[in-house]
């Protein structure tokens, strides 16, 4: 697995301070992707130990109020293997810190496989549905589509139906 990007403290993905990866690879090739280069499952830098060690140091910095981790892409459930390590440590080491990925797959296609699933069940919140360009708004919070959604996901896996994150619906 390759990481396109990493941005410690991040305020624009998540709600709150978090440290954002963005994975390499996406097949979806949306119309319009604002990070076309991470399409290619090779671009940025290879995932290592080292490298998970200081995403894990990173949200545990003393003195500063880290929300979670952000898993942005490329698309990181094309990267389900890579990322089952990270998000186990995260859950076990970082306690308190949320974890929200975004994808172009749809919480109905994610649950139609059991390893995206897997992958889904570690995270909080999760943005979901392809970008279409056509339906592109600005003034969305944390999506940049009418058809994504932010979705609870444990609420969502509880009903096996897509919930919406109550704070984002309601416009807070």
């Amino acid at each position: 697995m390759y990481i396109a990007d990493y941005k410690k403290f991040d305020v624009l993905n998540g709600r709150g301070l978090r440290n954002s990866l963005f994975t390499s690879g996406c097949t979806h090739r949306c119309k319009g992707c604002f990070n076309a280069a991470a399409w290619n499952f090779a671009y940025g830098f290879p995932y290592t130990r080292e490298f998970e060690d200081r995403v894990i140091a990173d949200l545990q910095v003393e003195g500063i109020r880290v929300a979670g981790l952000s898993i942005l892409g490329g698309e990181p459930f094309q990267n389900v293997d890579g990322l089952l390590g990270l998000v186990r440590r995260v859950r076990a080491e970082c306690p308190g810190k949320d974890i929200w990925i975004w994808s172009g797959y749809t919480f109905e296609e994610i649950l139609a496989d059991a390893s995206r699933t897997e992958l889904l069940a570690y995270c909080d919140v999760l943005i979901d549905g392809r970008f279409m360009l056509e339906r592109r708004n600005l003034k969305l919070k944390w999506r940049g589509s009418e058809n994504q959604r932010v979705l609870d996901v444990r609420e969502s896996l509880r009903e096996r139906a897509a919930v919406w994150l109550k704070l984002e619906r309601d416009g807070l």
